[in-house]
């Protein structure tokens, strides 16, 4: 690298390319490149995706669980496997059409938003645990989650906004 690469604004790399021999420029954190020598600091990647969604969740509780009870038990002791095989066949009757997430959500979910069909209302990043917003927000509208393990239990999460 040249003394060159020292008065690039921040945020960018001089880089030569291997087919031309040409020099490049690369932004350091978008990735992006550019054959004019950059003039001012490089900016970030804006915030891909929405600043919230709005998701419906289903959840199975067992015995392991944060807090093992819910409105519908007062103490949980089904295993991992047996609360994971629940939520396998709820998945199932979904996918099939045998029943509404939101109608399954709202008659055997652990959670207290089964009142509301499982809506979780919208929620920002920083809001759920770190599990379950990987998993939410990589979801597009309308789009069924794979199982998640958090401390609460397992879910399956429709993104509904």
């Amino acid at each position: 690298m040249s003394n060159e690469t020292q008065d690039l604004p921040e945020g960018w790399e001089k880089r030569v390319s291997r087919s031309t021999g040409k020099a490049y420029y690369l932004n350091m954190y978008t990735k992006d490149s550019q054959w004019e020598v950059p003039t001012k600091p490089a900016e970030p990647e804006p915030a891909s995706g929405p600043a919230n969604i709005t998701c419906r969740h289903l959840l199975v509780k067992h015995k392991n669980s944060r807090r093992p009870s819910s409105w519908r038990e007062e103490k949980i002791n089904r295993t991992p496997e047996e609360a994971m095989a629940l939520l396998k066949r709820y998945r199932e009757q979904v996918e099939s059409g045998e029943a509404s997430f939101a109608q399954l959500a709202s008659e055997v979910s652990d959670c207290s938003s089964a009142k509301r069909g499982g809506d979780l209302g919208p929620f920002t990043r920083g809001a759920m645990q770190k599990p379950f917003e990987d998993a939410a927000f990589a979801l597009r509208v309308g789009e069924m989650s794979d199982f998640v393990d958090t401390d609460s239990g397992y879910h399956i999460i429709l993104r509904i906004a």
